[in-house]
């Protein structure tokens, strides 16, 4: 087709026309920025300058002037959930829920931002029943996990249960706490009194069900020590005492960091068949191969009962030559003076004041005689399979925090 120079004019008429859009974008964008309160620039310059509670105190009177702004008053109400103030954050997503106009979306945002403000305030009941509304909504997902977090605050492991398996059905991903609500309920039914034996039948064949899972396979050693243990404290309930020795001792094979867990009540089982030179023996064996301050402890402990002093210092000595640690020489001397005041003149270190050294270290291990949460770092004198501080499940390592650092 032939070049015809007429269609030159067509140039500085689309020029023209670019000027004229550009022309009409930037005095929009000016029409608006002028119909901004001046309120809303002053936040944005508090938060540059990292002054929050200054620019909240903006932008609550730029919501004040215009209330349409529901991006505003999503973001206002986060910023007083993060600081605490729940009162507030209630109260704004509240505001949003009242109006009639609401976008379904945003109804939908304001509901769940609404639940996680009742359940930060320590409200259940209300976050529940707000979570519950969210089941058919594009933030159903959220809201189930949230649900969980409530049920296992509130203990009430047969609804967290339910819950994990409907999570396990909208996520292809491995939910390994469903273990531990099943020994939640074994616990619970054995703690009873009297102790219901049948329930915690029933709930340890369904924690060894969810083990023998596809997911359950990607959990850690944890859950099947504790239901390894629990199947133990019911044998012992019901005086099947081999029984309750072949789960301890599973345990120490399979699990052998545990062993510190279960040691004094395997050694209980030895000492109540008459065997507790053999059930020694086993912890001195299983100390050799995976040494634990549990373990040392009770070790060191039975080796003094059984064989007095001299071998159970002798032991110590070699222990702590090994594997040093002040914390099991603070053990080992508070064993020592637990004897009796004449201990230390019966043992290898006459005329030594015992209580004295024992008490200057021990000043020194009190914050290392802990274990600690590989999670949030919450630590506590006692073993837990959920963390107090951040409620995740088996991040506590079978360890005192010396042996970690």
């Amino acid at each position: 087709m032939d070049f015809e120079p007429w269609w030159l004019i067509f140039v500085p008429v689309l020029f023209a026309l670019g000027w004229l859009a550009a022309r009409f974008d930037i005095r929009q964008m000016l029409r608006e920025t002028r119909s901004l309160p001046d309120s809303y620039f002053r936040g944005l310059n508090f938060l540059l300058n990292e002054q929050p509670d200054r620019a909240i105190d903006a932008f609550v009177e730029v919501a004040k002037l215009d209330p349409e702004t529901t991006e505003l008053h999503f973001a206002l109400g986060s910023l007083f959930r993060r600081r605490g103030e729940m009162e507030r954050a209630i109260r704004v997503h509240q505001s949003l829920l009242n109006r009639s106009d609401l976008p379904a979306a945003e109804r939908e945002h304001a509901q769940h931002e609404l639940a996680q403000d009742f359940l930060k305030a320590g409200m259940l009941d209300r976050a529940e029943s707000g979570f519950e509304q969210l089941k058919d909504t594009r933030y159903a997902l959220p809201a189930l996990r949230s649900l969980i977090r409530i049920f296992e605050s509130e203990h009430d492991w047969p609804r967290a249960i339910e819950a994990v398996k409907t999570l396990h059905g909208l996520v292809d991903e491995p939910v390994p706490q469903i273990v531990h609500y099943y020994c939640e309920q074994a616990a619970t039914a054995l703690a009873a009194k009297p102790p219901n034996v049948d329930a915690a039948h029933t709930a340890l064949d369904a924690a060894d069900h969810a083990l023998s899972t596809t997911d359950a396979g990607m959990s850690s050693k944890g859950a099947m020590v504790r239901t390894a243990m629990l199947r133990a404290r019911l044998a012992l309930l019901e005086q099947d005492p081999k029984r309750e020795r072949l789960y301890l001792e599973s345990v120490m094979t399979d699990a052998p960091e545990y062993a510190g867990l279960v040691a004094e009540q395997l050694l209980a089982n030895y000492r109540t068949a008459g065997q507790a030179q053999a059930g020694l023996e086993l912890l001195q064996r299983q100390y050799a191969r995976h040494a634990s301050l549990d373990l040392f402890n009770v070790v060191f402990r039975e080796l003094r009962v059984q064989q007095g002093s001299a071998p159970a210092w002798a032991f110590a000595r070699g222990a702590l030559r090994s594997h040093p640690s002040l914390l099991g020489l603070d053990r080992l001397l508070e064993a020592e003076l637990a004897n009796g005041e004449g201990a230390a003149e019966q043992g290898p270190v006459p005329g030594a004041d015992l209580t004295l050294l024992r008490s200057l270290i021990h000043k020194h291990t009190q914050r290392l005689d802990r274990y600690a949460c590989r999670s949030c770092g919450f630590q506590a004198r006692r073993f837990y399979w959920q963390c107090p501080g951040c409620n995740a499940w088996e991040t506590y390592a079978p360890r005192r925090l010396e042996e970690l650092e």
